[in-house]
């Protein structure tokens, strides 16, 4: 018997971008515009002007009721408690055991509102289990809430031209709670992002999508598909499940979250994580790989023939050239250590580096 392989979700702002994209991917059950002819042009926007990215596929979940906070705490390391309204909290989603579910925002508009953000849209019979025993509503919303992020070290100037919202006032990791207009358009607006640089992030109600995009590329925004986004993660550090690390595998600490583990005690694997906090034995890190030639996600680093860490995503930089995000122990992630990558038979080699290459104090998102 042959079974017709479900289509894609198209995004609300597909009538637009697919007059315009050089092609599509299907990647977690949604169309994701791979690029718009000149992933070189997307990514000088992005570092050096102001790009836009249809990030509708972002899994959202609306948590509300009178627990909702402790519900997000529960199953979230960082903390959670201690957000006031309009702020917005990035760090490690945990099991009962400390290890890694997911990463992903939270944002918080009341104690019994908030927005979680996930990579996986498989997350449902998590939040009820974590959840048991508390007067919360668990809703994933992400069709009914498309995003876009507008990004680079020209937004904010871009910004002004299509909004009154006072961007002076919206500090870093920041979001308005009642709906602003941006180009003509009710949303809400964040100052968050997937880039490393200044950058915002726009939700808003599938109706508007086609207006909005059109007064962002109309200000001057370049868009950008996902072909870039490789390289543009890699060169900051940041982490995507399956890719990086599979769910239940490893604790935050392996990927370089330790600041963003809060250990309260409300949390799952509070314990566990404790423990791990004390002596980390892995460390995350950037491999500058010697040569051309990229490695496969997910290629072994060995060492006297032995494999002790591996290389969880390479990407060819347009900045730095070959590069990957990897997993060491920590007495072989030191920057300037020289290491061996298991490649097409063989092995490579890289050099150690810190692990965000580009703005390793994350200035430039806080400007």
């Amino acid at each position: 018997m042959r079974y017709n392989k479900p289509m894609a979700r198209e995004t609300a702002f597909h009538p637009i971008t697919s007059t315009k994209a050089a092609g599509f991917s299907d990647e977690a059950g949604w169309l994701w515009v791979t690029n718009f002819g000149d992933p070189a042009a997307e990514y000088r926007a992005i570092r050096e002007g102001v790009g836009m990215w249809d990030l509708s596929p972002l899994n959202k979940w609306e948590f509300t009721g009178p627990d909702a906070v402790e519900a997000a705490q529960r199953v979230h390391a960082a903390d959670i408690v201690g957000m006031t309204a309009g702020q917005v909290r990035y760090g490690p989603f945990v099991d009962e055991d400390g290890l890694l579910v997911d990463d992903g925002t939270v944002f918080r508009f009341a104690e019994d509102h908030l927005w979680v953000c996930t990579n996986s849209d498989e997350r449902e019979e998590y939040f009820s289990a974590a959840s048991k025993g508390l007067d919360v509503e668990v809703r994933y919303i992400a069709p009914e809430l498309p995003s876009m992020q507008i990004q680079g070290p020209k937004s904010r100037e871009l910004m002004r031209t299509i909004t009154d919202a006072d961007l002076g006032a919206l500090r870093y990791f920041h979001f308005l709670p009642e709906q602003v207009q941006v180009g003509g358009v009710p949303v809400w607006l964040s100052r968050t992002g997937f880039s490393g640089e200044l950058g915002y992030e726009v939700f808003l109600r599938p109706e508007h999508a086609e207006a909005l995009w059109e007064a962002v590329e109309g200000a001057g925004a370049t868009p950008y598909g996902a072909d870039v986004i490789e390289p543009i993660r890699v060169e900051v550090g940041m982490i995507v499940t399956d890719y990086d690390y599979e769910p239940h595998q490893r604790t935050p600490f392996d990927l370089g979250l330790d600041r963003f583990v809060s250990l309260h005690e409300l949390n799952m694997g509070t314990e566990k994580l404790r423990a791990v906090a004390a002596a980390p034995p892995n460390r995350f890190v950037t491999v500058r790989l010697d040569g051309d030639a990229l490695p496969e996600y997910g290629s072994a680093i060995v060492d006297g023939g032995e494999a002790v860490g591996v290389l969880t995503s390479p990407a060819d930089s347009p900045r730095f050239g070959p590069i990957g995000l990897a997993v060491l122990p920590t007495d072989l992630a030191a920057p300037g250590t020289r290491v061996s990558i298991e490649h097409d038979g063989g092995t490579m080699t890289g050099t150690v580096d810190v692990l965000a290459i580009y703005d390793p104090a994350k200035e430039k998102p806080r400007r």
